[in-house]
């Protein structure tokens, strides 16, 4: 894992990225929560999703919003820190000239500015949002949705309670063909304190259901395109 500065809008931005082998990989970034309660990119649900999509072969980017660690400028309730993200997504993409998907991720105040750049970058394939503060943040934004994902939450969190989110998903459409999916991990607080583990099995569930689905896909459009190309191909000459 390697650690990077990027120049980002309002200076320095520090990062961890991992490489993922092999041609065209899949690239996920990872937001980490609300500064202001002492989020930063060593979050461990932060590592957490970050080692997950790792391990399915992402190449793998996480760093520190504004005035956080070692990158400057200073919290901006949001605005800037969107803007953060989109700078960092573009670095991630300069990486990774074709990457076969873009996902997003992230924690808290983290997953709430995931759902934001969703919103403003068409080339997001999916996304996974832990615990978005939807009693402080109404998630009616996503009109409509434009990708799958899935929104987890902690079944005992207090901070962001998984019955403001659900409420707050009544207001939220998504475009045709996509699915807005939920789970709670049990007995979890918002910190899944003793709960990574369960946190991540679900998350990993979800990632590997759609990349098994997105390569189920590649594979009937290649075989699809197989069939027009040989149709095309003229008639072999008759024998005399």
């Amino acid at each position: 894992m390697g650690e990077l500065i990027i120049s980002g809008p309002a200076g320095r931005i520090e990062a961890r990225y991992t490489q993922a082998p092999g041609d065209n990989p899949p690239i996920a970034l990872i937001l980490h929560p609300h500064p202001k309660a002492g989020g930063t990119m060593q979050d461990p649900v932060t590592i957490t999703l970050f080692e997950m999509f790792a391990a399915h072969g992402f190449s793998t980017m996480r760093f520190n919003f504004r005035g956080v660690g070692r990158s400057q400028g200073t919290f901006d309730a949001g605005v800037a820190e969107l803007s953060d993200a989109a700078y960092v997504l573009d670095h991630l993409e300069q990486l990774n000239e074709a990457p076969s998907q873009c996902w997003v991720a992230g924690s808290g105040f983290g997953a709430y500015i995931c759902l934001q750049l969703l919103m403003r970058r068409p080339e997001i394939d999916g996304f996974v949002a832990v615990a978005p503060p939807a009693n402080h943040y109404d998630l009616a934004f996503l009109a409509p949705c434009p990708a799958s994902g899935i929104i987890l939450a902690g079944e005992k969190d207090i901070v962001a309670p998984p019955s403001d989110i659900d409420r707050s998903l009544t207001k939220v459409r998504v475009q045709k063909g996509e699915v807005i999916e939920r789970a709670n991990v049990p007995s979890a607080n918002h910190f899944f304190q003793g709960k990574l583990e369960d946190l991540e099995k679900i998350s990993s569930t979800y990632l590997k259901k759609r990349m098994k689905a997105f390569e189920k896909a590649q594979k009937e459009a290649a075989e699809a395109k197989a069939i027009k190309d040989a149709a095309k191909l003229p008639a072999p000459p008759k024998q005399s």
